[in-house]
């Protein structure tokens, strides 16, 4: 259990970076090119975001569960060689598609000028097989450090076309839409090198120089597996890019809808390019829960063949618990904090309440995959399925009434209310047993409470900076505020739950750190 707790710290470790990274380029991006420049990159974001959802996590999970569930080296390549080929047909299809029929997907979201952003887009869907395949082996074996450090330089470069992206648009006077392609062209170089990382890592840790499965994908016959790729990794991959893919329905929905409304086309793409302010907050805040979920999965499957069932619901519960604790902490303190990072990031206070509702969504989410993965490593798929399709309908269908009366802020309900529908639909199927984590020592009652404290706390000390110092008048004060505030809220919630009980001493322990906060909030036994 600590081995798969020091594997999630350091997912989280990079995916922090990685994601603090994807924030920091929106700061400049958007400043240098406007919302309306901001708009066109985030329109077509969702189509890269499916494939590194793929690349990631989604596939990689998948795999790392396959190769939990193998015994020998040898039945793993076997596992692995299958998988592969499976990856690259469909990799290949859905490049063909996207790249083939960009002008109806730019038609069809309102503006036929995306197209050439969604054909380089496209691109990156022929990455995703090998960064899955390598992905999916080191963390299948419990190795996070090599997914770590190839998302971190990812990202890395990646963030540095982007801005290059943004240079040129000021010094060369392209269009926002060539500026967006070009922007978007990033997302296959950092994949690259990605890619090249991985291979390192391999060589370095099995000894192979270059596996030749990479070149040559055979057609895949196990009719087993091909059902267990689509089923299983489909389903990994649906919930690990739900955001993502409520983000693509965005895409489709918001600008047409607010154009049906009365708005002009101008105002509704500045109004969708302010409204995808809030897609990195989020993101930020889910890190803990992505990392958590890739750790958890092969370690709960392993538990599931040894036949260990009270182990098992032992390791779900307290899964359970950290997500419900961090996440709900991170979606409350973020919407808390809206209104700062908005003014520090994005120079004006635009769209602060639809944003404040969007940042919800990341407590609703990272409950939504904990019970996934929990699902997935007991063999629960269709219900799992089932309930990530009533949850996009009900987004797809409240999306365009709810924005065409509300504005952007009915996209950030019809996205609270489609996770909810989610998290309701999977609550309902689990165990009793494994639901009882929010009964048992008052847990539900002493996490509200920790909250509670920590805005109260957040609120307090907002108003007596406002009362001290008036309006915010500088994006670096505000910043700064923001910073404090983070240290401010997590230091009392920390301290509050330390106090009130809300994790055992052995779950403490678990945590990174764990034993130091046990120490410093008075808890010396």
């Amino acid at each position: 259990m600590k081995t798969m707790m020091e594997g999630a710290f350091i997912l989280t470790i990079a995916s922090f970076i990685a994601k603090v990274l994807s924030a920091i380029y929106r700061i400049p991006f958007q400043n240098i090119v406007g919302d309306e420049g901001f708009y066109v990159y985030q329109q077509v974001y969702p189509i890269y975001g499916i494939a590194m959802t793929f690349a990631l996590t989604g596939f990689p999970q998948f795999l790392s569960k396959l190769v939990a569930e193998q015994t020998g080296p040898q039945e793993k390549r076997r596992i692995l060689d299958e998988s592969y080929s499976l990856l690259w047909w469909s990799a290949f299809i859905l490049w063909a598609i996207t790249f083939l029929f960009s002008r109806g997907l730019a038609s069809s979201m309102g503006d036929p000028e995306l197209a050439i952003v969604i054909r380089v887009a496209s691109f990156t869907f022929l990455l995703m097989p090998a960064l899955s395949l390598y992905r999916g082996l080191f963390q299948g074996e419990l190795l996070m450090v090599p997914t770590a450090v190839s998302q971190v330089i990812e990202q890395l470069l990646r963030v540095g076309v982007i801005l290059l992206s943004a240079v040129a648009f000021t010094h060369f006077s392209l269009s926002v839409y060539q500026t967006g392609a070009f922007a978007m062209s990033g997302a296959f170089v950092g994949g690259l090198m990605a890619w090249l990382i991985l291979i390192y890592y391999d060589r370095k840790i099995y000894g192979i120089h270059l596996r030749p499965q990479l070149f040559l994908p055979r057609i895949p016959k196990k009719s087993r597996l091909v059902r267990r790729f689509f089923v299983e990794g489909g389903l990994v991959s649906v919930y690990s890019g739900m955001l993502i893919l409520f983000q693509l329905v965005d895409s489709f929905l918001i600008v047409n809808s607010l154009t049906s409304s009365g708005l002009a086309e101008q105002s509704a793409k500045v109004a969708k390019g302010i409204y995808d302010r809030g897609q990195p907050l989020v993101q930020l805040g889910l890190v803990v829960a992505t990392a958590l979920s890739a750790t958890f999965l092969p370690a709960l499957t392993k538990l599931i063949i040894q036949n260990n069932q009270k182990k098992f619901v032992m390791s779900a519960k307290i899964y359970l618990r950290f997500t419900s604790a961090i996440a709900g902490a991170a979606s409350c303190g973020l919407a808390v904090l809206v209104p700062y990072l908005n003014f520090a990031l994005f120079k004006d206070s635009l769209g602060n309440t639809t944003l404040m509702a969007f940042v919800l969504a990341v407590g609703l989410m990272a409950e939504v995959q904990a019970y996934q993965s929990i699902a997935q490593s007991q063999g629960v798929y269709f219900q799992a399925l089932k309930a990530a399709a009533k949850g996009f309908v009900v987004k797809l269908l409240a999306t365009g009434i709810l924005v065409f009366y509300l504005g952007t802020l009915g996209a950030s309900l019809a996205t609270l209310l489609g996770l909810f529908t989610v998290l309701w639909s999977l609550t309902k199927a689990e165990k009793k047993s494994i639901n009882r984590f929010k009964k048992e020592r008052h847990f539900a009652w002493k996490l509200i409470s920790c909250l509670f404290l920590m805005l109260i706390t957040l609120l307090l000390f907002f108003s007596v900076i406002r009362l001290t110092f008036g309006a915010l008048d500088t994006r670096l004060f505000a910043f700064i505020l923001s910073l404090l505030a983070v240290l401010l809220g997590a230091g009392v919630f920390i301290k509050a739950a330390v106090m009130l009980d809300l994790f055992t001493v052995r779950e403490w322990l678990l945590l990174p750190f764990g034993k130091k906060i046990l120490r410093i909030g008075g808890k010396n036994k």
